[in-house]
């Protein structure tokens, strides 16, 4: 995987006159506007910021110079570190008492100028004989010989039988390799006819289609260098794949001038997509080199077009674009996202540009990206809820621009973790002010971010200081805080407890919650960040290691019986000799407990299904006797088990179906996990829950249909389960993705994600949604976290309501609703914490749309009663809390904490941070 060398990189005597020349234009911009009026919604630059900043955020008179504003800058930078303040609260609502640490703005330690900590320098990105191997980031264990060293990759030389069975053409082929539709990848050659070719031949799922799950395709492309002089489009359910040993470059010609090199949900006049982007599904592309290099870089033009929605990863690309100095005009960018629902990136590095990524989506997890010598790293247009995690920011000119938006920020919220900006003019441009509005719009969550030679740390637009720089920043918070505490009060002459909070809108550092050892990286150059492991791709591994299911003798044709044949396959492979279970593109009809071993290895051929089914004679017919379809080990048990690019789906109702049941925990931690694992109920051909016998009928007052029941739960991680999990989507259906009509249909799932773990366990870029009681229940369990997690109410509700189907079983510690007495209030949690403790979650959207597939509630924010209910915890800590049409974002021992009228958004309700310590 691309990543960090343990080693720092000593800055070169080409970095330092960059940065020289960065200041210098910087200077002479500034000198320019010493008569500019500023327009816009930060601090004038005139204001001595030591003083309140209620009214921070308002500037209704001309600027002064430069100098002038360099000069009341450096007096606030002084203030407050003399005066050991972070910041101030803004527009308080209530006091803090003694048991809130927020209370507490920390003087933190500054630190003193260092090296690089960074993935290759430009001129050494890939191939150089001097130049070792980026590192896999868990371990950081670099992988044999030289990065680029041309060792075979196994995926070029696997057998090729995968079929897509549920698909319409017998004929029709999932694996495709450019070099057989004409490409040359010589450097030379235009290559865009023959990779568009590739990407689109069978008749596949483009402009007027929607979605299809019939025509999956595997685009691969061997090292070398193709020449683009257009963009090449993804189809519908398409992994674009390089050789991860190679990796081949995609290089735009000098008169290459399109939206993206890659192009994943095209444009149409008027502004319109060939797919709407919140159903923009099913994508992968990795393994590659970007290169912008030979096109003006004045003109807007991007590496990857970045439309996407949830089962969707970028991974391991390069995008190297033009370098440039910020102030030149250079409009290149490595990723455009400009819209959709995602989604998840790892492993990436972008060099040059005007902008490395521009921002744009409801939720997305990114982790392990590096950015050197970019104008802007990250500019955020717009979101809902993003994380970034182990961001490493180099030479550019500005970290991350969220002041999108002005007085009224569109960015919603932003966690940044575990990040290093490295010679960095500006930290984070931000609008958030004590005049910003919404209320919480423009929310910031900073946790262990170190600012080396970049300062200031946080500021505004017209550099009016926030955060000074250079100095760890242990915690941050801009946005509405809550925290939680145990109230005594009298009620009829007696003296009764019960749970309070205190709340205010701040900006300012806070007091850091302790995190549990067992979630941390323990030693090496991450020793104290949140643990975190790449997607494995076995760069290293022959393709002799990999065990076919198809040459083994499973069938995978969504008819017949595989239990057995899957069963004995996955007994069959020899892992303590590397071996690897490889599933070919099929669907295995699965109907009684498959047991995988505790040092399975298993990859899956694009997402092939794993079809349990539920009908007479299987095990998963009976909702009052659940059975686990696939079981990770027995309870108790260590091991070391992979699962990558699989999928789970039902055929049919099976209600007794646990899909998936997680007792092993690693030999050490982090050493198992599941990545690009997904559960997909209903919606497709093969599941027997469409819109042909599951049609939505919201005109007609009704129980749930048996014939549309889906599972008992979609998975359990038992008391004994400890494990890394990464980019998984738990999606029960609620439209149809293959028959023509694509209408909206009710599908009846019992439970999401069952938590019971006693840690650790790590959670990145999960979501779970449209079950019927919860989508998310963490219970009994400690020593959790979680990256961004997103849920829906299941959108039937309340025609029916959560208790018409799957009734709650205290044995499996469900919500009972006994709170309840508004039709509203039995719906599906999005959020349940119960007798727990130490769980972090660091962002997330949880999202209420409709009543009875009525969207007419969001107007007055009461699709639903309650989305997280906290019960019996404590050590309870939530950051970027976003919801949507709820009327009561957190509850506390049924006791309604945070309404969403004090937390508006952009167009979600936001909570900074909730805590329950």
């Amino acid at each position: 995987m691309l990543s960090r060398p343990p080693t720092k990189i000593t800055l070169t005597q080409a970095d330092i006159t960059l940065a020289e020349d960065r200041k210098a234009a910087r200077e002479r911009a500034a000198a320019a506007q010493q008569s500019a009026t500023y327009s816009g919604g930060e601090p004038s630059s005139s204001q001595d910021t030591t003083e309140d900043i209620s009214d921070a955020g308002h500037d209704d008179s001309p600027a002064v110079s430069a100098q002038t504003a360099a000069a009341r800058a450096r007096k606030a930078r002084e203030a407050r570190i003399m005066g050991g303040q972070g910041a101030r609260a803004i527009q308080q609502t209530f006091e803090f008492g003694s048991v809130n640490d927020l209370s507490h703005a920390l003087p933190l330690p500054s630190q003193p100028d260092g090296d690089l900590i960074s993935g290759p320098q430009l001129e050494d990105l890939y191939g150089s004989d001097d130049m070792e191997s980026p590192v896999h980031t868990f371990g950081h264990e670099k992988r044999a010989g030289k990065y680029g060293s041309g060792t075979p990759y196994w995926v070029s030389q696997i057998k090729r039988q995968g079929k897509a069975v549920y698909g319409v053409n017998a004929s029709y082929v999932v694996w495709r390799n450019v070099k057989d539709y004409g490409a040359k990848g010589d450097g030379v050659t235009d290559d865009t006819w023959a990779l568009g070719n590739a990407s689109s031949d069978g008749g596949r799922c483009g402009l007027g289609c929607d979605s299809s799950m019939t025509t999956p395709a595997i685009v691969y492309f061997p090292a070398g260098t193709y020449m683009v002089s257009q963009k090449i489009n993804l189809y519908y359910y398409t992994a674009m794949v390089g050789d991860a040993n190679n990796l081949p470059v995609i290089k735009g010609t000098p008169e290459f001038d399109a939206i993206g090199l890659f192009d994943a949900n095209p444009y149409l006049p008027y502004g319109f997509n060939w797919f709407q982007n919140q159903n923009n599904m099913w994508r992968q592309i990795r393994n590659f080199v970007f290169d912008l290099t030979l096109v003006d870089p004045n003109r807007g033009v991007h590496g990857i077009h970045w439309q996407v929605a949830q089962a969707t990863s970028l991974q391991n690309i390069v995008f190297n674009c033009v370098v440039g100095i910020p102030g030149d005009g250079n409009a290149q960018q490595g990723v455009f996202m400009d819209n959709g629902s995602g989604g998840h990136l790892e492993d990436l590095i972008f060099n040059g540009g005007g902008i490395g990524l521009f921002a744009g989506n409801q939720q997305f997890t990114m982790r392990n990206l590096t950015f050197n010598r970019c104008n802007t790293a990250i500019f955020q247009n717009w979101n809902w809820v993003f994380m970034y995690k182990s961001i490493f920011i180099n030479n550019c000119g500005t970290a991350v621009d969220m002041s999108s938006g002005g007085d009224v920020p569109a960015t919603g919220s932003l966690v940044f973790q575990d990040s290093v900006f490295t010679n960095t003019d500006i930290g984070i441009i931000t609008s958030f002010s004590g005049n910003s509005t919404p209320t919480a719009a423009g929310t910031l969550v900073l946790d262990n971010v170190n600012f080396i030679n970049t300062d200031p740390a946080v500021q505004y637009k017209n550099g009016t200081v926030i955060i000074p720089g250079n100095q760890l920043v242990r915690s941050y918070v801009q946005g509405k805080a809550y925290t939680a505490y145990e109230s005594m009060y009298t009620e009829n002459n007696l003296t009764c407890y019960g749970p309070a909070a205190n709340s205010a809108r701040i900006q300012q550092l806070v007091g850091q919650p302790t995190k549990p050892t067992s979630l941390l990286v323990t030693d090496g150059p991450r020793a104290g960040m949140v643990l975190e492991r790449s997607k494995p791709q076995y760069e290293g591994v022959s393709v002799t290691k990999f065990k076919s299911s198809y040459d083994f003798g499973c069938y995978g044709d969504g008819v017949r019986d595989d239990t057995a044949n899957v069963q004995n396959f996955l007994n069959s492979v020899n892992y303590a000799n590397g071996e690897i279970a490889y599933f070919d593109h099929g669907a295995y009809v699965i109907r009684h407990t498959i047991t995988i071993p505790n040092n399975a290895k298993i990859v899956g051929e694009l997402w092939p299904p794993m079809m349990v089914d539920g009908s007479a004679g299987s095990d998963f017919g009976d909702m009052n006797n659940p059975k686990v379809a696939f079981r990770v080990g027995q309870p108790g048990d260590k091991g070391t088990v992979e699962i990558t690019d699989m999928l789970f789906q039902t055929l049919g109702p099976a209600p007794g179906a646990i899909m998936m049941e997680w007792n092993l925990a690693g030999t050490s931690p982090g050493t198992t996990g599941m990545w690009d694992t997904h559960w997909r109920i209903g919606g497709g051909n093969g599941t027997q829950l469409q819109s042909s016998n599951c049609a939505k009928q919201p005109n007609l007052a009704h129980g749930a249909s048996k014939t549309c029941y889906a599972a008992f739960l979609l998975l359990h991680l038992t008391k004994t389960a400890s494990l890394v999990m990464s980019n998984n989507w738990g999606w029960v259906a609620d439209h149809e993705m293959d028959l023509p009509d694509h209408n909206q249909i009710d599908v009846y799932n019992g439970r999401g994600l069952l938590v019971e773990s006693q840690g650790p366990v790590w959670i990145y870029g999960s979501s779970f949604e449209h079950s019927q009681l919860y989508n998310y229940n963490i219970a009994n369990a400690k020593e959790i976290y979680m990256g961004v997690i997103q849920s829906e109410t299941a959108y039937m509700q309340n025609n029916p309501n959560s208790l018409s189907n799957y009734s709650p079983l205290a044995g499996w510690s469900d919500p009972d609703f006994t709170q309840c007495y508004l039709p509203t209030c039995p719906k599906t949690f999005g959020l349940r914490i119960f007798n727990s403790t130490y769980i972090y979650n660091y962002g997330a959207g949880l999202y209420s749309f409709f009543n009875n597939y009525d969207g007419g509630c969001l107007l007055t924010t009461n699709c639903q009663q309650y989305t997280v209910s906290v019960e019996q915890s404590e050590a309870i800590y939530l950051y970027a809390l976003n919801t949507v049409g709820t009327a009561i974002m957190v509850e506390v021992d049924q006791v309604a904490l945070v309404p969403e009228a004090a937390n508006g958004n952009t167009f979600a309700d936001t909570v900074a941070i909730f805590e329950y310590p």
